[in-house]
């Protein structure tokens, strides 16, 4: 059996999913040939040759991915702040982008709380937010609200699998952000409120990753985007104690809709706006007075 050189199997894989306008095509390439082969994406220079059925395997996810089916749905997994998540069809794939988010909530936790902070994630999807604060902050008690069906087996999953892999458990609550009375056993003792909430404006183009495989619901958030947000506002200034902080992502081109959201509330302060690595605007914050 002729081994074949792993390096030209990914330059024809890079060449394919870039032919199809997938936006990082060499990423995505390696990262579904460590997929493949069942190794890091770091320990590829290490595999000089592969068997034929290595290359024939890799061609079939290449063509999936060309066509455009999101390449965690691919591989079943998805990354953020440190955790594995598995995720599919029927919830949102986490972004890279909402790590900087996650980064700024656990620094005014550490900085302000005490010695259990309580943490909200609001529209948890995958349980992403949720569970990396309960793997990078284990005396946090985290609980997380979703209302989809779908997307609350997915992050009841993802759930049970991070507390057999030592996480501190989290609490899981089916309910939606505009209903008035959810998670009032909370109301007022909340140190950090996250979100991650569906924030495009319905008009907007989305590549087909988006459109075709993102749950619409968990996407789009009505004519300007701020359906959801509003409740979010709304509800976290209930949720939070006193010097409690609230975090939302947002549309890049909500910057100042969004912190000016959260300033109408009189018992919110600090709103500010934060970018992301591309210098976009990204995620607001607000502090409760």
């Amino acid at each position: 059996m002729t081994r074949h050189p792993l390096r030209l199997a990914i330059i024809e894989a890079e060449r394919m999913l870039a032919a199809a306008g997938v936006d990082s095509p060499r990423v995505d390439a390696e990262l579904l040939a460590a997929h493949v082969l069942g190794v890091e994406r770091s320990r590829l220079p290490l595999i000089p040759l592969v068997d034929p059925p290595v290359v024939d395997a890799l061609h079939k996810v290449v063509v999936q991915r060309a066509k455009r089916i999101p390449l965690q749905h691919i591989t079943g997994r998805s990354h953020l702040g440190g955790v594995d998540l598995e995720v599919g069809p029927g919830v949102f794939v986490p972004r890279p982008e909402t790590e900087l988010m996650l980064e700024w909530g656990l620094s005014t936790v550490a900085a302000s709380a005490g010695s259990a902070p309580v943490v909200v994630d609001l529209c948890t999807g995958s349980g992403a937010l949720a569970l990396a604060v309960a793997h990078r902050l284990p005396r946090a008690s985290v609980h997380a609200l979703e209302r989809d069906h779908a997307a609350l087996a997915w992050a009841r999953r993802n759930a049970e699998a991070r507390s057999a892999a030592g996480d501190t458990p989290i609490t899981l609550h089916a309910g939606d952000v505009t209903a008035p009375d959810v998670l009032s056993d909370l109301d007022g003792e909340v140190d950090l409120v996250l979100c991650n909430p569906p924030y495009v404006p319905d008009a907007t183009e989305v590549q087909p990753e988006v459109a075709d495989h993102d749950p619409r619901q968990a996407v789009f958030g009505g004519p300007d985007g701020l359906d959801v947000i509003r409740h979010v506002v709304a509800l976290a200034a209930r949720l939070l104690k006193p010097g409690g902080h609230v975090a939302i992502e947002h549309d890049d081109t909500q910057g100042e809709s969004v912190p000016a959201l959260l300033a109408a509330r009189r018992v919110l302060t600090d709103a500010a706006d934060h970018p992301d690595l591309a210098g976009r605007p990204r995620y607001a914050t607000a502090r409760r007075v």
